[in-house]
């Protein structure tokens, strides 16, 4: 198994583009959910590491706080404050990067609870995710029993889509199943592109495509 790295500097920079593309027909708080989408996919794809992706992942947090308070029965809002802090804890890293990713993880939970299927199950993919980069106790509170359910839940919710596939890929590489990673990464690269969301799925796939080359190579 691949080692857990430090709670200190969580990499969650990759749980963006989780969530579904907004309906054809877009309302005020569907435009501005796409609108943070499109923003996640600029601060994590366009954007050098560093102060200034940290500083853009900080600003985007602001964003979907206030969405979130704006639209407090929203779960798509939970969903998207929580990925937005997963990535701002990867960026900032140091004492701070934990306590983000405990704040991310409530959101989600509370997304779960207004509506588990929002966003195509997004909610599940993210905590399944969360729980796998996080470290266990006493560090943190992560957990692969915990991930494991998460991922089989999203992709129930979810068996076709990029997101799932490609997070359950990464797990699955992370603990030496080679071959069903590769199983996983190949179905993430075969998913339906998703409108507005174009930049999120270049970068989503391009890091699909890597993984695969290396499952590939470790399953000989």
């Amino acid at each position: 198994m691949i080692r857990k790295i430090s709670a200190l500097l969580v990499p969650l920079l990759a749980l963006a583009g989780l969530a579904a593309a907004s309906p054809a027909i877009a309302e005020p708080f569907d435009d501005s959910l796409l609108a943070i989408q499109q923003a996640w996919a600029v601060a994590n794809y366009e954007t050098p590491e560093g102060d200034a992706r940290e500083a853009a992942f900080e600003a985007l947090a602001k964003r979907t706080e206030a969405l979130v308070q704006s639209n407090p029965k929203r779960a798509e809002a939970r969903v998207w404050h929580g990925i937005v802090l997963s990535s701002y804890a990867g960026a900032k890293g140091g004492l701070g990067a934990l306590g983000l990713a405990k704040e991310a993880r409530s959101n989600l939970e509370a997304a779960l609870e207004l509506d588990p299927a929002a966003l195509n199950g997004s909610a599940y993919t993210s905590l399944g995710t969360l729980y796998h980069k996080v470290p266990g106790f006493p560090l943190g509170f992560g957990s692969d029993d915990k991930a494991r359910k998460l991922f089989a839940r999203a992709l129930e919710l979810n068996p076709e889509g990029i997101d799932p596939n490609y997070f359950w890929g990464e797990f699955l590489l992370d603990e030496g199943d080679y071959q069903q990673a590769v199983v996983h990464f190949e179905r993430a690269l075969r998913a339906p592109d998703r409108p507005g969301r174009e930049l999120a799925d270049r970068g989503r796939r391009a890091e699909a495509t890597a993984l695969l080359e290396k499952a590939r190579a470790k399953a000989g």
